[in-house]
């Protein structure tokens, strides 16, 4: 009898024993599994959870070439107070990657991301959806002249990264849609630029379909990207701080022409829409960004007349 009941005691200890690392593998599956969310919860926060932009004054200058007597002037409004320089309005939100091909055409930004393959990213963009004007910033500006006719070229864009080793510029593009002259006028023209030729160090191309150097194709919303080359800091003018004389260079890009009575009388101004916004299709534009910021961002505009 002795003898049965320790066999029924030693079975009793063994289930036990069964049933407690039963409970244990459970346990740790159901962390592992958490674990493995919440790791996934945070690379697609990395990836999604993009950067604010720094909304301190970031002054916009005009600048005028030496001995044409141009005067050429910038303000927020059509009817406002024109001078020299003004101040970009400020952006309240945050910047999400989106990506275009053309401004006028709309901005779309990633919803769903999948698991990379054989040389991408770990992540890769997979869903898009139309961007919201809360995406990216956008800002009016308004050039005029007194003096003749006067064509206008970028001369800068300055920036500030508030990181160095992460510098989010790499990733940022500048867009000037120009109208005809005039007040509530459709546009005529547009331009993107890059603002930098820095490089991102954990840059990575990030799009599923196309290649380095493309964005996604604004007249499609199922990632189609396009070959794509912004204009960058060759298509400037020179402009001379010393003696405000303004050169071009072979790629200089004129913006738009702008016409005064040459007796110290405006002409109509020109409105330009300038966008500010982070190309997600830029293989710089990957999630050791996140959290940095520009400090501060600068346009000048240079002026020549015919």
């Amino acid at each position: 009898m002795l003898h049965g009941k320790k066999h029924s005691n030693d079975r009793d200890r063994m289930a036990q024993n069964s049933e407690h690392s039963a409970k244990q593998l459970k346990n740790r599956l159901t962390s592992s599994m958490i674990a493995i969310f919440l790791l996934l919860l945070a690379s697609l926060a990395a990836t999604y959870a993009w950067y604010i932009y720094n909304t301190n004054r970031h002054t916009t200058n005009v600048k005028m070439a030496a001995g044409t007597g141009v005067n050429l002037q910038i303000s927020n409004t059509y009817d406002g107070d024109y001078s020299s320089a003004t101040v970009l309005a400020k952006f309240p939100g945050q910047l999400v990657p989106v990506s275009t091909n053309r401004i006028s055409g709309g901005f779309q930004k990633v919803t769903l991301f999948k698991n990379g393959g054989e040389g991408q990213a770990p992540l890769v963009t997979d869903t898009f959806t139309g961007g919201q004007t809360s995406d990216y910033y956008h800002t009016k500006l308004f050039l005029r002249t007194t003096g003749g006719t006067t064509d206008i070229y970028l001369s800068d864009i300055g920036f500030e990264d508030s990181d160095e080793e992460n510098p989010i510029s790499s990733a940022i593009r500048v867009g000037l849609v120009v109208h005809h002259p005039g007040e509530d006028q459709p546009p005529d023209s547009e331009y993107i630029f890059e603002i930098s030729d820095k490089k991102n160090p954990q840059a990575q191309y990030n799009t599923d379909d196309g290649e380095e150097g493309s964005v996604l194709d604004c007249t499609k919303t199922d990632g189609t990207t396009v070959p794509f080359t912004a204009y960058t800091s060759d298509a400037y003018c020179n402009y001379n701080k010393s003696t405000g004389e303004v050169t071009l260079k072979q790629n200089s890009k004129k913006i738009c022409t702008v016409s005064g009575d040459g007796e110290g009388k405006a002409g109509r101004s020109v409105e330009v829409d300038v966008y500010i916004w982070l190309e997600g299709c830029d293989e710089d534009c990957t999630g050791n960004l996140s959290g940095t910021t520009l400090q501060n961002l600068a346009l000048s505009f240079a002026g020549i007349v015919r």
